[in-house]
């Protein structure tokens, strides 16, 4: 039989060329048209060549350098190249892409040898692709991630762009910060943190190999679900390693036999958050419109743009304010639960019950007819019942301390409700109104030694029935004897009925307005005279603020929390430092150390004297209780810090039950727990021996336990007293009877 051969294609060779012509046009017509469709489907455009916006979390970082909460989508922190450990680059290029600095993004001789590979298993299977090209995967999310030979173009055409934007360097870099390495970590500054809890910078080299390796299969070695796999993976980089020259044998048989050793995922702090209504504050303040000073701020993604924040909080102090809290409350809250009777209180549960059920997704959705069925189900459910109670009876508690020259807030407890999950709940330091009790006296006090008395002044104590404009009379308890009572005395067993005759004969409820605005109480305030025995609602961070005013000599600091915030690059957007402190004028400062004088007297041997059980320094402060025991406060100072501290229940129908919840014993024990732990810290360098600056001893009488005089006024100085124990509670002289026959206080 006859070969067939081109000799027998009846065609001249002008037409032969001519047709090989046409055919070469149209299969370069065809690529041209197939990649016009993938370019204008799929690659990024030139602006976001020159111009890539990889999604960087935000780091919150406390005053002492620590991460201490982060804002992402995706957890990735970008860090500069000459930060990224060499050995981490050297095991990147051994083992991703030996040819890295010699190819132009795409490696030809791989693409050929994949491609043979991909023909004869039938499927795409081999990548063969570069760190570039892996860049522009991660770094172009629209390229896609699908295997389809359109998607390759993609990617390839994007990698030879980057090639032609980016050095070889700035490449890695960019490779290096957005790839993703398991456990919700994007780039190496993440999982060095998540998986070692160290920096990059130190890093061993076989750590750096384990992390190389990971790349391949995250999801496979992130937990050590297969310790002699991962080994294998982190091994075959280290050998790759010497097969390029970048360690030696005598190293690669050294470090093979390294165990991997991971931080677990829930031993990471960022993810236990130790300030998380900090750092929930800190978001809405940035978010807020009327702030001028943060609006260039508001231009960039918080969750996505890579910001550094940097705060005013310290995490050693923010760390022993969670301890303060939950060493009171853990025996404390077990008093409570067992002095607290729901009999008698079915209408109260009904009504908590009731709104828990209708916040239930389950009841949102369901029909009104099926709502009820939910409803009486749920009722009937022992279990859901008894979390409604256990939720409503919890102690909640907020406490912040804040420098008291700088106003800088070192420390913020929210709740009583630890860690992440609390982030979004309410912050019981910013966000509540509640009465202070007599906590606010010191600023009734102060009008009133404005006005030319002196804590030596005597003011009758005994019982107060004052007739109200309205007709109506304002009853209040004094002490059981009655007298005249100096107001030293007074204010450290907190008589009400001093304080409400200070504010209807030596002041005016408007002139103790006006002061306690000057000093940073910002809530609008009723003028009646029951303010003098805290009837107005006001948040703790207000009664913090406003008492900076007793250790500045009366100057009033106001409390802040964002030092600085700089953009992923380092630039600066906003300065706390060029803004200034905001700083006013308040009080007397002759008014302002009498007052702390006369407080002082409060912590040693008055209301407040159980601070004395840990706290043995230069203090002073005011307790507050309010009717019925519903809120219970204490704030303090120390000649460098101011911190404040209320304790009651979200539903203000809950409220302890007896005399231990008074400021003294519900609220001041936290305060002392907690300076205990600062002024104890050598690295903190809190100076246990200074004084309050120009502050005279001031005299104050002591009271039996039946609340008669014990001595003479103005005996024997008391500020260096130290208690052994705390004197009993006095039924009659603390600050609980703010008794009105109008009940307009209650």
């Amino acid at each position: 039989m006859k070969k067939f051969t081109l000799a027998d294609i009846p065609l001249k060779p002008r037409t032969l060329f001519r047709a090989i012509l046409i055919g070469l046009a149209t299969a370069v017509a065809f690529l041209v048209i197939f990649s016009i469709y993938v370019l204008s489907e799929g690659l990024p455009s030139l602006e976001e060549l020159e111009n890539p916006k990889p999604e960087l979390a935000t780091r919150v970082l406390s005053a002492d350098g620590e991460v201490i909460d982060e804002f992402y989508l995706k957890r990735r922190t970008y860090m500069p190249f000459d930060s990224i450990p060499r050995a981490f680059i050297n095991g990147l290029i051994a083992t991703e892409d030996r040819e890295f600095y010699n190819h132009w993004g795409i490696h030809a001789v791989r693409i050929v040898k994949a491609a043979v590979k991909n023909v004869v298993r039938g499927r795409l299977s081999q990548g063969a692709s570069t760190i570039t090209q892996q860049l522009a995967r991660n770094l172009y999310t629209n390229i896609g991630q699908e295997r389809t030979l359109s998607r390759k173009i993609r990617e390839a055409v994007t990698a030879i762009q980057i090639e032609r934007t980016y050095t070889k360097n700035e490449i890695l870099e960019l490779y290096i910060n957005t790839v993703y390495f398991g456990r919700g970590a994007h780039g190496l500054q993440v999982a060095a943190e998540m998986y070692f809890n160290k920096s990059p910078q130190e890093l061993s080299v076989p750590e750096c190999a384990f992390l190389v390796g990971i790349l391949q299969r995250p999801a496979l070695h992130e937990n050590l679900k297969n310790p002699q796999a991962s080994t294998n993976r982190r091994n075959v980089v280290l050998y790759s390693m010497m097969v390029e020259g970048f360690i030696s044998e005598a190293q690669y048989d050294g470090f093979k036999t390294v165990p991997i050793v991971l931080t677990q995922p829930e031993e990471t702090t960022v993810e236990k958050s130790i300030a998380p209504h900090f750092v929930e504050m800190i978001r809405q303040q940035l978010t807020r419109e009327d702030n001028k000073a943060l609006a260039v701020v508001r231009r960039f993604d918080l969750f996505r743009d890579g910001l550094v924040i940097y705060t005013t909080l310290n995490s050693r102090m923010q760390q022993y304010a969670n301890q303060a809290v939950e060493d009171h409350l853990k025996q404390f809250q077990k008093d409570f639960q067992r002095s607290w009777r729901w009999e008698g209180k079915e209408e109260l549960l009904n009504e908590l019950l009731d709104k828990a059920i209708k916040s239930r997704p389950s009841y949102i959705a369901a029909n009104a007819a099926d709502r009820k069925a939910i409803a009486a189900k749920l009722k009937k459910n022992a279990e859901f019942v008894d979390s409604v109670k256990q939720e409503a009876t919890r102690i909640q508690v907020g406490f912040s301390a804040v420098e008291a020259g700088t106003g800088e807030i070192r420390a913020m407890v929210g709740s009583s409700i630890f860690g992440k999950q609390s982030r979004y709940t309410l912050n019981r330091v910013t966000q509540i109104r509640r009465q202070p009790g007599s906590s606010f006296k010191p600023f009734v006090y102060a009008a009133a030694l404005d006005k030319g008395l002196s804590p030596y002044t005597s003011v009758e104590s005994g019982w107060l029935s004052y007739k109200l404009p309205t007709g109506k009379t304002w009853d209040v308890a004094g002490s059981k004897s009655g007298g005249p009572m100096s107001l030293a005395t007074a204010l450290k067993f907190s008589i009400n009925t001093v304080a409400a005759r200070l504010i209807t004969d030596y002041t005016t409820p408007n002139e103790v307005i006006r002061l306690a605005k000057r000093c940073g109480i910002k809530t609008g305030l009723m003028a009646v005279p029951s303010l003098a025995l805290g009837s107005g609602e006001v948040s703790p961070m207000e009664m913090i603020s406003a008492f900076t005013v007793f250790p500045n000599e009366g100057m009033a600091v106001e409390p802040y929390a964002i030092e600085r915030i700089e953009d992923r690059f380092g630039n600066v957007l906003y300065d706390h430092a060029k803004q200034g402190l905001t700083i006013s004028d308040a009080m007397n400062p002759r008014v302002a150390k009498q007052m702390t004088g006369m407080m002082r007297n409060v912590v040693n041997g008055g209301t407040a004297s159980r601070v004395r059980n840990w706290f043995p320094y230069e203090a002073a402060g005011k307790t507050g209780t309010t009717n019925d025991f519903a809120d219970a406060w204490f704030v303090g100072f120390t000649p460098q810090l101011v911190a404040g501290i209320w304790t009651g229940f979200d539903d203000q129908r809950v409220k302890f039950t007896g005399w231990y919840g008074q400021g003294g014993s519900a609220a001041a024990p936290i305060w002392g727990r907690f300076m205990q732990k600062v002024y104890k810290d050598p690295l903190l360098q809190y100076d246990a021996k200074r004084r309050f600056k120009g502050v005279e001893n001031i005299g104050a009488g002591s009271m039996n336990e039946d609340g008669t005089a014990a001595e003479e006024e103005g005996g024997v100085p008391l500020e260096n007293v130290v208690p052994s124990s705390p004197p009993p509670d006095s039924t009659k002289n603390d600050d609980l009877h703010m008794m009105m026959h109008d009940k307009n206080n209650k």
